[in-house]
């Protein structure tokens, strides 16, 4: 028989609170938080929705970026692995824990949509300012934006192929 193991847990949903960045003594970064995720069943009155909630940890980049980039109510697309832990609490008892561990993170809403972008441009209105134009840089890998993404740059040029109809595909 094979040795098959297999850990991958892909989770949409949203955020419950804002989350926290917290530093280890090593100071290593973490942030723990909670995601909602609907259940939709068929009830009596038809269709109705229950969520279920699962609990977050993130370290290091993921846990910044996270923290930086998401807020109560954010949608978030997160991957990683199921884990559990146990430790002895204050009264001798035995207690356990299941997680998700995220090694990564997504954005899911538009940006135009996501709660940071909705305060930022309300903030913006109080102060009679109109919002700027923010180039999008959520393009790169694992989620994280691009370092110097937010800086116009022109559209790539292409160069015409002639003779089309020789190509082999």
């Amino acid at each position: 028989m094979a040795n098959f193991n297999f850990n991958k847990v892909i989770l949409g949903g949203r955020l419950t609170a804002d989350p926290e960045l917290k530093t280890t003594p090593s100071g290593i970064s973490v942030t723990s938080f909670t995601v909602a995720v609907n259940r939709r069943f068929g009830g009596k009155n038809g269709e109705e929705a229950q969520a279920d909630f699962f609990n977050v940890t993130a370290w290091r980049q993921t846990a910044e970026f996270i923290t930086r980039y998401f807020r109560k109510a954010s949608s978030i697309c997160v991957m990683g692995s199921l884990q559990t832990r146990s430790w002895i609490d204050q009264n001798g008892q035995k207690r356990f824990a299941t997680e998700i561990v995220a090694d990564e993170a997504y954005f899911v809403d538009a940006k135009s949509e996501s709660p940071i972008a909705v305060q930022q441009a309300a903030a913006m209105m109080q102060q009679n300012q109109a919002p700027s134009y923010v180039p999008d840089g959520y393009g790169s890998f694992g989620g994280m934006p691009q370092a110097g993404a937010y800086q116009t740059q022109s559209a790539p040029k292409f160069e015409e192929l002639s003779g089309d109809d020789e190509l082999p595909f």
